[in-house]
């Protein structure tokens, strides 16, 4: 029986845990090859041993998004390897501090700033020739309810999560109508990760979603018969939704 990806290749950024992690795995047992992208070796060989124990095949990628020299290396890699990309899972960030916005020091800003929005530019720069040469080129990004409810103290991650999404929705216009390559937008929630208890440190983790429930929404919005662009799935809602053209 051919598996769901059986021969499409994806990168997945933030591998080595969390979202990014289940959702590498989820990919591999479904026949993709895995580049997995991340910056601590450890939990990008656990998944590794983990895709390989399952019949998978991963690449592994020790990478800090924020060296954008590497990620131009990364597209020419992938280039000179398979010749085109088929999915790409934007899946990296940071939550920052939380502070109000006058008291934020400009380094953490700017460190926020180059994880969550340069470091996704500079992935659909270097990316995007690679998805265009695929037949069902897929790109989904990771966002949060924080860039619309903007609440005190959220400001850094709020800022950058609503540039995420403009940016998505951007590309997402400019790929609908000149190729093949669909890009979208997940909005995990609350969900059972080391960011949310950083943010969260009182919270009971066991009353959060584990980060493997949201898999199936993502590969469904990664599957070449998928064939909206410019798209947010909420996964508290369970909800797909177009944002409002104005």
């Amino acid at each position: 029986m051919t598996k769901r990806f059986e021969g499409k290749l994806a990168v997945v950024t933030g591998a080595s845990r969390g979202i990014g992690y289940q959702v590498a795995k989820g990919l591999a047992a479904e026949g993709a090859h895995i580049v997995a992208i991340a910056r601590t070796v450890g939990g990008l060989e656990d998944l590794d041993d983990e895709i390989q124990a399952a019949g998978g095949r991963a690449t592994l990628v020790p990478l800090d998004l924020t060296d954008y020299d590497a990620i131009d290396r990364l597209g020419a890699s992938i280039y000179e390897r398979w010749g085109k990309l088929d999915m790409l899972v934007g899946n990296a960030g940071l939550l920052g501090v939380l502070s109000p916005v006058s008291h934020i020091d400009p380094k953490d800003f700017e460190q926020v700033m180059a994880v969550n929005v340069t470091a996704n530019y500079r992935l659909i720069r270097s990316l995007d020739p690679l998805l265009r040469a695929s037949e069902a080129g897929r790109a989904v990004f990771l966002t949060s309810g924080a860039a619309h409810k903007c609440r005190p103290f959220w400001g850094i991650y709020s800022i950058t999560k609503a540039a995420l999404e403009a940016m998505a929705r951007t590309y997402a216009a400019e790929t609908d109508t000149t190729s093949a390559v669909r890009v979208n937008l997940v909005s995990p929630g609350p969900m059972r990760t080391a960011m949310r208890a950083k943010a969260m440190p009182g919270e009971d983790p066991a009353t959060l979603p584990h980060p493997s429930e949201i898999v199936g929404p993502v590969m469904d919005l990664l599957s070449p018969s998928f064939d909206q662009s410019g798209m947010l799935y909420n996964f508290p809602s369970r909800s797909l939704h177009s944002f409002t053209q104005e």
